[in-house]
């Protein structure tokens, strides 16, 4: 196969393929959650669940101060890589050509200058929170083989995204394969893995807040 071939596979039946894995694995997961139920509660209710589950969404967004200072290096690494995975993923302008194809509709850019530092910052702090939990002898002690996995399988797109903006080592046609080839990779095992916790958090949050407001406590 030809890199050109290679290339013509990575943008047709293989984006197809890790989309529907992707698209079927997120709805069934999901589905999963939202039918597992729950034993009605027959006590009665002392507050509002809607009104406290939304706000435990967005309280949660921000971590207390004890949690931040237990595990601060831990937070601001996190939140700087989703930040910046964020920004790579729908304002870079290659991307933002390619997910109108998709939904019919675009939105404007950043300039090439800001996304290449976003992802120069978002790969070391990526670099920086491996580094982290294999030093953390309490971190490293919890991480298994999946932790690692999914760390590798959100660094492997950002990288080879890097490298193949920049053509570094190859031929562009090449670059662009492996970085979509790692994009897929990364849709297929997504709903299957931790990374699940993009759709996932944010119903666990509402529902943690929700069970807390029907008893007349803070969450």
């Amino acid at each position: 196969m030809t890199e050109i071939e290679l290339l013509s596979w990575a943008r047709g039946p293989g984006l197809q393929i890790a989309s529907i894995v992707f698209v079927a694995g997120v709805i069934i997961r999901v589905f999963e959650i939202l039918v597992l139920g729950r034993k009605a509660n027959l006590a009665e209710a002392k507050g509002n669940e809607m009104s406290s589950g939304l706000k435990t969404m967005i309280t949660r967004t921000v971590p207390d101060r004890t949690t931040f200072q237990r595990s601060g290096i831990t937070i601001v690494l996190g939140y700087i890589f989703h930040i910046g995975l964020f920004v790579i993923c729908f304002f870079s302008a290659p991307h933002i050509l390619f997910l109108k194809d998709i939904i019919g509709f675009d939105w404007p850019s950043l300039p090439t200058a800001v996304i290449d530092a976003f992802a120069v910052v978002t790969i070391i702090a990526l670099v920086a929170t491996l580094v982290n939990r294999l030093t953390n002898r309490v971190m490293r002690y919890l991480t298994n083989f999946e932790d690692l996995l999914t760390w590798f399988l959100t660094f492997l797109p950002v990288i080879t995204g890097y490298i193949a903006f920049h053509r570094i080592g190859f031929t562009a046609p090449s670059l662009l394969a492996i970085h979509i080839l790692s994009v897929e990779l990364l849709l297929i095992v997504f709903p299957f893995t931790k990374l699940m916790h993009a759709f996932t958090l944010f119903i666990a949050r509402w529902y943690n807040g929700a069970i807390s407001g029907y008893k007349g406590v803070a969450s």
